[in-house]
């Protein structure tokens, strides 16, 4: 081969392996610029949210789709409860479960009780938001979205709360799960209104009355979560999940926001007086911004499990099942859900719309009825959709990781639930057949290592997932 020569195949292999590492190139920027929000004009007109990605190979559900019809059975032979019942007898043997473990397999399309182990109620840790989620489906407009407001009465403007759970106070950069809502741009919006109203000076008030009752859970022990600032005193006015510019949370969420929004204002050239004070909103609305549809929020506090979030959510279920927007009023919002819904609620016990409250109790059985009747409607099958899966993200990224578990990476969706002592799942897992299966793992008296325990619980949930067939 001569030099030219040579250089010529030189010169075309280096042209390829350049074209490929911009292909490649590419392709990595799009699946950043997806999940960070900068295709959603392109894509979903707004905000995509985790229902636009597409699930593993395998792993579709019908409730993937907000507009999808009900759950089909799969067309494969049907599940031996027998067998199942042997594989999850073996399954919960395991020493680093502890003595009170309680499972729940059924067929998610027709709700048949395939296997099942334990009896009574068990303390279910964020599994609870899996009955705080499908609550907020049922009774809210899932493509209803929440604004924060601001109103004019005189020379007074009120910042009013609508309960947005992930309002910011300024515009995320890139975004973490698609655009929200933010004070900044509530802030110009309002100014260049009040400029086309020739109003240049106004007294800032807050209003967060939308939400009532006491700001942390009476079966928070002491208020220790608050304390620690574990979690955030619930209020429907808050930014950046209640927390202040240090990332700790803030005592009183509502004041903070509206000094958030008294800066922001005096940035936009509006001449701010004084300090913010509590009103009581009246007057015309000024502007607002909005917050992603109610499917979306589910989707994010399950997939982070979130519990400021469902703790909001929590409230918004009890107004919009006529009781008071707080926590007694939200717990009686979701026993009525599920209740309409069919769901068996027997030994049910709540105390919040997140889990962390101990003295919570949830069956296994009610847990596998929410998936199931969540999976009957297109209302609320964005609960399913929401879920996180195995091995891929969420709660669930780095679990299914080790041994027989790898065989159901990106089959399994589940909600986790961990406190000191307790771990469990409820989920969906596909069997070999194809089949859909609703299933509830619990174990609340565990002394082993939570890695120990956590691998237990994949392993129940691996051995449905990988019997018949």
């Amino acid at each position: 081969m001569s030099g030219r020569s040579g250089r010529r195949v030189w010169t075309g292999l280096l042209a390829g392996l350049v074209v490929l590492a911009l292909v490649a190139g590419a392709g990595l920027w799009l699946r950043a610029a997806h999940a960070d929000g900068r295709l959603n004009s392109l894509i979903c007109d707004g905000d995509c949210g985790p229902s636009a990605v597409a699930a593993p190979d395998g792993l579709a559900l019908d409730g993937d789709d907000a507009a999808a019809p009900d759950v089909e059975p799969a067309t494969g032979a049907d599940p031996d409860p027998a067998a199942l019942q042997s594989a999850v007898d073996a399954a919960v043997r395991a020493p680093a479960l502890g003595p009170h473990v309680g499972v729940r397999v059924t067929d998610l399309a027709t709700g048949r009780v395939l296997a099942e182990h334990g009896d009574g109620a068990f303390t279910p840790a964020s599994t609870t938001k899996v009955l705080t989620g499908f609550a907020a489906l049922a009774t809210l407009d899932p493509d209803s979205r929440l604004a924060t407001r601001t109103v004019l009465d005189g020379d007074r403007l009120v910042l009013v709360g609508g309960g947005d759970p992930f309002l910011l106070s300024a515009p995320e950069r890139p975004a973490a799960y698609g655009e929200r809502a933010d004070l900044r741009t509530l802030a110009r919006r309002t100014a260049r209104e009040l400029a086309s109203r020739g109003v240049a000076r106004v007294r800032l008030g807050y209003d967060a009355s939308l939400f009532e009752g006491p700001a942390s859970s009476p079966a928070w022990a002491a208020n220790e979560y608050v304390r620690a600032g574990i979690v955030a005193p619930v209020s429907a006015l808050w930014v950046d999940r209640g927390t202040g510019p240090s990332g700790a949370t803030v005592a009183d969420p509502a004041a903070a926001a509206a000094s958030v929004l008294a800066r922001e204002l005096r940035q936009a050239g509006v001449d701010v007086v004084g300090a913010p004070a509590a009103a009581t909103a009246a007057g015309d609305e000024v502007a607002r911004v909005t917050s992603a549809t109610v499917r979306q929020l589910v989707e994010v506090v399950l997939r982070r499990s979130d519990n400021e979030g469902a703790e909001v959510l929590l409230r918004h279920v009890g107004r919009a099942s006529g009781q008071p927007a707080s926590f007694a009023g939200g717990v009686e919002g979701v026993e009525q859900a599920l209740g309409d819904a069919g769901v068996d609620v027997s030994g049910l016990v709540l105390g919040d719309g997140s889990g962390l409250a101990r003295s919570n109790r949830i069956a296994p059985a009610t847990l596998t009825g929410a998936l199931e009747a969540a999976s009957r409607d297109p209302r609320t099958s964005a609960l399913l959709a929401g879920l996180p899966v195995a091995g891929f993200d969420g709660t669930l990224a780095d679990r299914f990781d080790a041994g027989s578990a790898r065989d159901v990476v990106g089959l399994v969706r589940a909600k986790t639930g961990t406190l000191t002592g307790v771990h469990a799942l409820a989920g969906v897992v596909r069997d070999p057949t194809g089949r859909p299966l609703a299933v509830a793992v619990m174990a609340d008296r565990a002394t082993a290592a939570p890695a120990d325990v956590q691998a237990a619980l994949d392993a129940v949930v691996t051995a449905v997932a990988t019997t018949g067939g």
